[in-house]
């Protein structure tokens, strides 16, 4: 039997997922995308500056290398290209559902199957497959009257191309990845600009540099060279970068080399306090540019630090007075703990999803939950990365799910047992323990209750290894 599949999203875990369905021969399957095109966050996120902080050729599938990234770093409109070439190529447009979001999946037990919804109605499908990522609903901070502001506003997710910011007033809320890109280019163009920050980044530097036409040739044609380029960069992040979050070697190397990059690019004994984290080095997301530091010396740029009261119909006020403004840019980040909360998931027995994952999202693998039968997640619970490629992620998981329709192909229906769920549980927690975001900052890493639901703890080699084929013991099947 080959299983009908409805996968949530069009962005890399969706495309991955539906490559790999095609490559089994695997037709009967559909993608529900809630926006106009492909590409998930690589399609909504456009502000100026927008690029990835993990190198392109690691940052891109390995079945599917491109050989004529234009940069070490690519910036949006070429991993977008990417993705929609990837959609062509593997012809999977005509099984696209674009502006169709999926407003709740309910497990039919009497059947065995998924009844899915949109605004359109409803289907039934054997299996779901969750890609809506992690980083797709943009989050506004709790502000007094931020309603009253007569200028532009907007979240940096959502970013409005049609305000001029030449020569205008700009604030911007907020200063982490996404802010630390664009910033550069707002203060080009702003008369001023002030950066409201809260708490300070580590910042390393992004070692960028341009592919040249010779560079680019020789990658294609020598696919060796491909090959061990794309090794060394994940060696590299999993050897150096793994061990700075983990205790290891380089837990007080990296910290000394960010430190030794911000006196270097920012003279101001003043605003080199203010930028100063302290926080051990990747508790928060770690900031990779070399363009930040810069702009926040300009004289026309100025970074505040005071508390925001509210915000005014001319700008805003902090504990230390009015900062007029023209436009307000929120770069304050995404909800990232609801994971599928923008979608009604019901399973057997009646079981809410959101209810079940009221004190925090887990899942076995981070791919499925007790209860709900043949629902399998991409870029699901304690499966982000701080050190490495989330591409590399999406295809170990996409790689076991293939495992999974295997076995419920002739085995009938199949869901993680509680048990496992709960060896699984503790094996993260005491992995958990390690790691450095268990200090005391806050981040998007965590939930409300301060609980790491967002990372994996372990090097993405080990999350290779342990989802490399499903156990059959792990599941029960209805069959």
């Amino acid at each position: 039997m080959r299983p009908n599949v409805a996968i949530i999203g069009a962005g890399f875990g969706g495309l991955c997922m539906a490559i790999q369905l095609e490559k089994a021969g695997i037709r009967s399957y559909t993608i529900f995308e809630k926006g106009a095109g492909v590409g998930g966050t690589w399609r909504d996120n456009t502000y100026p500056g927008a690029g990835c902080d993990i190198p392109s050729h690691l940052y891109s599938f390995s079945f599917e290398r491109y050989t004529s990234w234009t940069r070490r770093y690519a910036a949006q409109p070429e991993i977008l290209r990417y993705l929609e070439g990837c959609a062509d190529k593997y012809g999977l447009r005509p099984r696209i559902r674009l502006n169709t979001a999926v407003t709740s999946a309910v497990f039919d037990e009497s059947l065995g199957r998924w009844r899915v919804a949109t605004a359109a109605g409803e289907e039934l499908f054997d299996v779901v497959v969750s890609a809506v990522g992690q980083l797709n609903r943009p989050q506004l901070p709790d502000i007094p009257g931020m309603s009253t502001f007569d200028g532009a506003s907007f979240h940096s997710a959502r970013w409005d191309h049609s305000v001029d910011l030449a020569g205008r007033r700009v604030a911007v809320i907020g200063n982490g990845s996404s802010a630390a890109q664009f910033i550069p280019e707002v203060a080009e163009a702003a008369g001023h600009l002030d950066v409201f920050q809260r708490t300070p980044n580590w910042v390393i530097p992004k070692p960028d540099a341009v592919f040249g036409p010779r560079m680019r040739t020789a990658l294609r044609r020598v696919p060796f060279l491909q090959r061990a380029y794309r090794e060394w960069t994940y060696r590299y992040a999993e050897n150096t970068l793994y061990p700075a979050l983990s205790g290891g070697w380089t837990t007080d190397l990296l910290p000394k080399h960010a430190l030794e990059h911000l006196r270097n690019q920012v003279p101001d004994p003043v605003l080199r306090a203010k930028l100063t984290p302290d926080y051990p080095f990747g508790c928060k997301r770690v900031v990779v540019d070399s363009g930040f530091y810069p702009a926040l010396t300009r004289p026309d740029v100025d970074v505040v630090t005071d508390r925001i009261v509210r915000i005014l119909p001319g700008g805003v006020e902090t504990s230390a007075g009015l900062h007029e403004a023209d436009v307000i840019v929120y770069a304050t980040g995404f909800e990232t703990s609801g994971f599928l909360a923008s979608i009604e998931v019901t399973g057997r027995e009646g079981r809410h999803l959101a209810e079940e994952w009221k004190d925090g999202a887990e899942a076995y693998l981070g791919i499925a939950v007790p209860r709900f039968p043949n629902l399998f997640m991409l870029y699901g619970p304690n499966t982000n990365l701080g050190h490495n490629s989330i591409v590399f992620m999406l295809e170990c998981q996409v790689r076991y799910i293939m495992g999974c329709l295997a076995h419920l192909a002739s085995r009938g229906p199949m869901e993680v047992r509680p048990e496992a769920m709960a060896t699984w549980r503790q094996s993260v927690g005491r992995a958990m323990e390690g790691m450095v975001w268990q200090a005391g900052c806050t981040s998007w890493y965590k939930n409300e209750a301060g609980r790491v639901t967002g990372n994996w703890p372990g090097s993405a080699s080990a999350y290779r290894r342990i989802t490399r084929t499903p156990r059959p013991e792990a599941f029960h099947f209805a069959g």
